[in-house]
């Protein structure tokens, strides 16, 4: 088989789409975690945060909010948020235990060795 012109230039211009591909991929990867580590700093300080959530129905939710040290229940819906009402802390059945963070790695190994059992 004899190299021509034309083969090398495919060649070379398919080996340059890859690596663009890949300097492209690179790039969206460590901005999208620069971002969402620079997210979760700003989120953390606040004094704001969502204790619980239940969905009611389509886009209607009702959410536990801790603002400041006091609770509040409240409806969330497409275009509007009404308070409900505020809550006394004793009445909140608050689990002291944090949640279990698990990875997207974890996640797959699980699966796979679901996977294989079956």
């Amino acid at each position: 088989m004899l190299l021509t012109s034309s083969n090398v230039s495919s060649t070379v211009q398919f080996i340059t789409v890859l690596l663009l591909f890949a300097f492209v991929l690179f790039i969206t990867y460590f901005t999208t975690r620069f971002v969402g580590n620079f997210q979760k700093e700003r989120l953390s300080g606040s004094n704001v945060n969502i204790v619980e959530t239940q969905r009611i129905a389509p886009n209607k939710y009702i959410q536990i909010v801790k603002i400041a040290d006091r609770y509040f229940a409240i409806a969330v819906c497409k275009d509007s948020v009404t308070v409900i009402s505020e809550i006394a802390e004793d009445s909140l059945n608050l689990s002291e235990e944090p949640r279990e963070k698990v990875s997207f790695k974890e996640i797959l190994k699980r699966a796979k060795e679901e996977e294989k059992d079956n």
